[in-house]
C-alpha cells in the first residue's frame, strides 16, 4: 500500500480555507477516485514543537492506494481539475509525496 501526501506548506500570507477544503475539495476528489482510494486523512496543522510557532504545515492530506499505478491511473485524468480548485481554498501549492506506507 502506499500513501500519498499533499501538504500545504505555512506561512506569513499562506491563506488557507480548511471548511472548502473538507466540504467541496475533498469530496470532490473522493467521488472522482472512486474505488482505487483506500483512504484518506486529513491532518489541520495547529502548532510546531516550538512553544508559540506555527505548524510548518496549515494542511496534510493523506491519500491510500493499493499501488502507484492505481494513484496514477486514477488521479492522472482529473489532475487539472483538481489543479484549477486551489484558488478556491489557498494560494500555495501542495508538496507531493509518494510513500511505502509501512504500519507496526
Amino acid at each position: 500500500m502506499i500513501k500519498v501526501s499533499v501538504m500545504y506548506p505555512n506561512g506569513k500570507d499562506v491563506k488557507f480555507d480548511a471548511d472548502y477544503y473538507k466540504t467541496k475539495h475533498l469530496p470532490m476528489i473522493v467521488e472522482a477516485l472512486g474505488s482505487a482510494l483506500k483512504g484518506l486523512e486529513l491532518d489541520l496543522g495547529f502548532a510546531s514543537r516550538i512553544p508559540g510557532e506555527p505548524a510548518p504545515y496549515v494542511a496534510i492530506a493523506h491519500l491510500k492506494f493499493d499501488d502507484v499505478a492505481a494513484f496514477q491511473s486514477s488521479f492522472g485524468p482529473h489532475a487539472e481539475v483538481f489543479a484549477a480548485d486551489i484558488k478556491n481554498y489557498s494560494n500555495v501549492q501542495g508538496e507531493l509525496q509518494i510513500s511505502e506506507l509501512v504500519t507496526f
